[in-house]
């Protein structure tokens, strides 16, 4: 069967996840490899103090980005796309959607990106025993409680981007167990109900009485069918009217457990790292951590099991805009280049600098990073008197910046509890240049780590993963599935950690551990 016919016959897959930047639908067949894709770049903005998108920008950036994959549809296979086997929508997660029995707005969209929570999360970490982070949305909602915002009175229901986007295609209020377990601590596949009971109480002391069981979404787990496409839902994916109603919806989830999917790490002593405008590392436990740490979040795979996470607000931002500055020198000189020569030859240039990058120290704080513990971020660079100052160094500190504090968070679970990884492996635009940051991160972490040729497509490759494992499952679990069915021929490349790297990036680490109070003086001025 050609892969026309495959399409035509609705025997293929859509996945749509909305990254920081940029929105991306990849529709695969049933081998699962990509056969076609589509994109929207977006941004979001400060507004009144929040990070944020508008309803507006969602919707325009959802109907653009289908557009333009029933665009490349057309151009690849001569036929109008108007049905898929199956769709899945993935977003970044956390955040704070909020809305009345009307489904009106409350306040817009707070992003992840906002660390404007630290009383609540505070509170609550202390309350539950178990660490709760700025972003998540029982943050957000408790800290509106406690600054006695007043569209808290009025609240109905809150919810993630990924599953906003579900509800206004299927008209369910679900959500993966994934994206939950970024709302609120999850218990064997739901909501911890010992937590529940907590928060109820302490919320009602500050006078805010509304049932957190009915305002929170529905859990579901991977293979779990989630809805259908409504009539509405698919002239709002697809206003020009060709997609037909009735394609069966996975469970909505957030980026971290697409990255999990689209790299095979769902298995205990797996871990994955997603590295674009933010980074993330998930390792799946083999037993729960014994402590609770601000730098930790336990979260789960998209099937449920258990997961230590460090999230970093800030990473490839500031290594994007000093390429950019690049950009403008080489057209300046009369030599213009493609921007992804440009990201290959300074990547590949790094690897003539210095491990320890010569003295030279790069922060890439576009925003807040809790997990160092710096409130309002400000891009930084320093270098000692006597540093090795040239461009394979310089570039070579803002990659290692861009890892940096994932660094921190995870020698935690190394050195404090002892946890242990067979190996990482990575995925995003931070690993678009072959063997480069690869390297650098397997150093870091001391780990071996591993790119997949796959690694380009991320996130809406793995929601377009897990809505084929609802279909074709075949009573396998998301392990099973993944390991026999999707990765059994995939073409990966692994470098292991290198002595000499390991020790340089030690030096790296020392200097940027120092060089901290610096950062937060230059926040708060």
């Amino acid at each position: 069967m050609t892969i026309t016919e495959k399409i035509s016959q609705g025997k293929a897959y859509l996945g749509i996840e909305f990254g920081s930047t940029r929105i991306k639908a990849t529709l695969i067949d049933d081998t699962f490899a990509p056969v076609a894709g589509g994109s929207h770049e977006w941004e979001n903005r400060l507004e009144n103090g929040y990070w944020t998108y508008s309803l507006d920008d969602i919707r325009a950036g959802l109907q653009a980005c289908f557009a333009d994959l029933k665009k490349d549809v057309t151009g690849k296979y001569g036929i109008t796309l108007t049905t898929t086997g199956s769709i899945g929508i993935s977003a970044m997660m956390h955040g704070y959607m909020a809305f009345d029995a009307d489904d009106k707005l409350l306040v817009p969209f707070r992003t992840w990106r906002n660390t404007t929570t630290e009383k609540a999360a505070s509170e609550l970490t202390a309350l539950f025993g178990f660490n709760i982070p700025q972003r998540w949305s029982i943050a957000h909602l408790y800290q509106a409680i406690l600054d006695k915002e007043p569209h808290t009175g009025s609240i109905a229901h809150i919810t993630t981007l990924a599953a906003y986007i579900h509800y206004l295609l299927t008209g369910k209020r679900v959500i993966g167990v994934g994206d939950a377990s970024g709302m609120f601590p999850i218990t064997d596949g739901g909501y911890d109900e010992d937590m529940i009971g907590k928060f109820t109480e302490a919320a009602a002391s500050h006078g805010f009485t509304q049932d957190i069981r009915k305002i929170l979404p529905e859990v579901l787990s991977a293979g779990e069918n989630a809805g259908t496409l409504t009539e509405e839902g698919a002239k709002f994916l697809d206003p020009s009217g060709d997609l037909k109603a009735g394609i069966p919806l996975c469970p909505p989830e957030g980026d971290a457990g697409t990255g999990m999917a689209a790299t095979n790490a769902v298995l205990p002593k797996t871990g994955n790292i997603s590295a674009g405008t933010s980074i993330f590392s998930m390792l799946v436990l083999e037993k729960p951590i014994k402590g609770v740490y601000p730098e930790i979040d336990i979260v789960t795979t998209p099937d449920g099991a258990p997961v230590a996470m460090v999230h970093c607000n800030n990473c490839c931002s500031e290594l994007d805009a000093w390429v950019k500055l690049f950009d403008e020198f080489a057209k300046l000189s009369g030599h213009e280049m493609k921007r992804y020569e440009i990201y290959d030859l300074l990547y590949n240039n790094s690897l003539k600098g210095d491990a320890d990058c010569g003295g030279v120290v790069s922060y890439n704080y576009l925003s807040g990073e809790p997990v160092t513990g710096v409130a309002d971020g400000r891009p930084m660079y320093f270098r000692e008197p006597d540093s090795s100052m040239n461009l394979a160094n310089f570039f070579r500190a803002q990659i290692y910046s861009s890892f940096a504090a994932l660094c921190s968070g995870m020698d935690i679970l190394f050195e404090k509890e002892r946890v242990t990884a067979d190996q990482f492996t990575g995925h995003g635009g931070l690993f678009k240049t072959k063997g480069v940051a690869q390297q650098y991160l397997a150093d870091a972490l001391r780990t071996p780590v591993s790119v997949m040729q796959t690694a380009g497509e991320g996130g809406s490759w793995g929601i377009a993963l897990l809505a084929a494992y609802m279909v074709c499952a075949n009573g396998k679990t998301l392990p099973e599935w993944l390991e026999s069915c999707v990765f059994t021929d995939m073409e990966k490349s692994t470098l292991k950690p290198e002595k000499n790297g390991s020790d340089g990036f030690t030096g790296f680490m020392k200097r940027y551990n120092a060089g901290l109070a610096a950062e937060k003086m230059l926040g708060d001025a």
